[in-house]
């Protein structure tokens, strides 16, 4: 450990050390004079000069322990290299509970993979929201002659598309899996809304017809169809505009607050930034774009709506092929343990100082009491 002064210009507050000294020089104790009837007869001499003495030492020195301390907290103190370089252990959500003391050591600093790091003890915390960039951030916050170990179940989520590079080579520990309950089967199905122009009125039946393949037997289908003058319902959240030239600008916000909508090849709606194919034809053409409109998505057919320019539309695999477009699937986030193990090679990173100002602080404000104390104290010895 290095100290050091983040802001040694803040020493020259030292020069109010001065303050005190004369003002405890230029000011005595106060004394009482106490006059004697056999002195008055004495002839008065000169007093002898005396040497300039300090009134009240052990104050004064308070004082300027108190100003030096100040002035100590403006250049701003740290030590360097002051980290804790004791091995660490990473445990990551899901790693089996009666395995856990096994793969881990009893002396080492034992912290799970979630944000803030919390210590091993209490109860194991949810599934980060990005496990990979836990690791990275674990990583830059750690000195670089810190172990690392990570303990991780053997299958994780949440990673990204590449295995992440560390600045030091970590001891990679799998374990196996706390059981997990099966995740609830989604019953509800997707609720579509149509609105539509007269003349396009006809191509309705694709998108109810889909919708109905979405419901189980027996239920009403979530579908709704109207006439494009008649405002949606305040849930919707998929919507089908089947109708030409610009789209409302009320829709347009709709999309732009984070609604879904597909619209027919010649309606006009913005679009942010490039466009990709989500739906294709047999010979990979794409039948449908879609792009970002604000915390929305847009989707835009590239032909019109009939069978002879898209004869997907009445084949059985039409509503699936509806249901990605509209609900498309999360990007696959989970991977064998085994192969995930962290490369090494990256930069190591510098750990920030430690702050010794909040301990100065407290150091000041017992000096501060102290001299309070001490000066009434004072104030009340020479009070008449």
């Amino acid at each position: 450990m290095s100290p050091s002064l983040l802001a040694p210009l803040g020493l020259f507050a030292l020069l109010a050390l001065a303050i005190p000294i004369i003002l405890h020089i230029a000011r005595r104790t106060e004394n009482r004079t106490i006059a004697f009837a056999a002195l008055r007869w004495l002839e008065a001499r000169p007093n002898p000069r005396r040497s300039v003495t300090v009134d009240e030492r052990w104050l004064l020195v308070l004082r300027l322990a108190l100003l030096a301390l100040l002035a100590l907290w403006l250049a701003r103190p740290v030590l360097w290299n002051a980290t804790d370089e004791r091995p660490v252990v990473a445990v990551a959500p899901g790693v089996d509970a009666a395995s856990l003391a096994a793969l881990t050591d009893g002396g080492d600093r034992r912290v799970w993979l979630a944000p803030g790091f919390p210590a091993v003890g209490g109860p194991a915390p949810g599934p980060g929201p990005n496990l990979a960039s836990l690791i990275r951030q674990l990583d830059t916050e750690l000195s670089p002659g810190t172990p690392l170990a990570l303990v991780v179940p053997a299958t994780l989520t949440g990673v990204d598309a590449e295995r992440p590079r560390l600045s030091r080579r970590v001891d990679w520990r799998v374990g196996p899996e706390a059981t997990r309950a099966a995740p609830p089967a989604q019953t509800r199905p997707l609720a579509l809304s149509v609105r539509y122009a007269p003349e396009a009125e006809g191509t309705v039946r694709y998108f109810r017809a889909a919708a109905t393949a979405w419901t189980t037997a027996g239920a009403a289908p979530a579908f709704d169809a109207a006439t494009t003058d008649r405002p949606m319902a305040r849930d919707t959240r998929v919507l089908v505009w089947l109708a030409s030239g610009s789209v409302p600008a009320p829709i347009v916000a709709w999309v732009r607050d984070g609604g879904t909508i597909l619209t027919a090849l010649d309606a006009v709606i913005p679009v942010e930034g490039e466009t990709t194919p989500v739906w294709r034809d047999a010979t990979g053409a794409p039948l449908a774009l879609a792009g970002a409109l604000g915390r929305g998505r847009v989707i835009r057919l590239t032909r019109a709506l009939e069978p002879a320019a898209i004869p997907a539309l009445v084949e059985a695999s039409f509503p699936d092929a509806l249901m990605t477009m509209l609900r498309p699937s999360p990007a696959p986030a989970r991977v064998a343990a085994s192969a995930f193990a962290p490369l090494t090679g990256a930069a190591p990173y510098t750990q920030p100082p430690l702050d010794l100002r909040p301990w100065l602080a407290l150091l000041i404000a017992a000096a501060f009491a102290a001299e309070r104390w001490m000066a009434t104290r004072r104030q009340r010895a020479v009070a008449p």
